[in-house]
C-alpha cells in the first residue's frame, strides 16, 4: 500500500463548495482509501491506496459530486506520491521558503498543464514578485512588505489557472510532516 497527498481544488474557497472535514474523510473512506487524514479545510489530505495516482484521482473526482453538492463543478484532484511530493520540497529555488518574515512564498501545483504553459500567464512584478518553474509546480513568491503590488492574482482570471491550486509554502511543509508520518506509522 502506498502512500499519496492529494490536493482538491476548488473546495471550501471563498465560502463556495463547502465540504467539512470530517464529511470528506468519510466520503474517501467510502471510495476505499485507508488511513485517511486531513490538514485545514482546504482540501490537503493524505491517504493510502494500492492504485496509481491517475486512478486515485478520478476516483474521486467522480466520487465526491455523489456526496456533496457543488456550486461549482470545477473540482479537480492532484495526486502525489510521498516521492513526488518530497521533490517538490527538495527542487525548491535556493533561499525559497527559508525568510517567512520577508517573502509570503506559494507551492502552486499543476493539474494536466506543464510548468511552460502555466508561467505564461505570470507577469512579475521587479522587485515584488519571483516565479520558478519547477516539475509540476510552479514556485511564487512575493515581498511581504508589497503583497498588495504583487500580480499574483492576475492569473486567477486565465483559463490556466484552472488547472492549478495554490497552497502556501507552510502548508505544503505541514503537509510533507502528515504524509511522512502517515507513511512511517503504517
Amino acid at each position: 500500500m502506498n502512500t499519496y497527498a492529494v490536493l482538491l481544488r476548488g473546495i471550501n474557497v471563498g465560502g463556495k463548495n463547502r465540504v467539512p472535514m470530517a464529511d470528506l474523510r468519510r466520503c474517501l473512506e467510502t471510495l476505499g482509501f485507508t488511513d485517511v487524514s486531513t490538514l485545514i479545510a482546504s482540501g490537503n489530505v493524505v491517504l493510502r491506496a494500492d492504485l496509481h495516482p491517475d486512478e486515485i484521482a478520478a476516483r474521486i473526482e467522480d466520487g465526491l459530486p455523489e456526496s456533496f453538492s457543488f456550486e461549482d463543478a470545477l473540482i479537480k484532484v492532484r495526486v502525489l506520491s510521498r516521492d513526488q511530493f518530497h521533490a517538490v520540497v527538495d527542487n525548491k529555488p535556493t533561499g525559497f521558503g527559508e525568510h517567512p518574515e520577508t517573502y509570503h512564498n506559494d507551492a502552486i501545483f499543476l493539474m494536466g498543464i506543464d510548468s511552460a504553459r502555466a508561467m505564461s500567464v505570470f507577469s512579475p512584478r521587479d522587485g515584488v514578485d519571483k516565479v520558478w518553474p519547477g516539475d509540476g509546480v510552479i514556485y511564487s513568491q512575493r515581498l511581504s512588505s508589497q503583497r498588495t503590488k504583487s500580480r499574483l492574482g492576475q492569473i486567477v482570471g486565465t483559463s490556466e489557472y484552472r488547472s492549478m491550486t495554490i497552497r502556501s509554502w507552510n502548508t505544503t511543509m505541514k503537509l510533507r510532516a502528515l504524509l511522512d508520518t502517515v507513511s512511517d506509522g503504517c
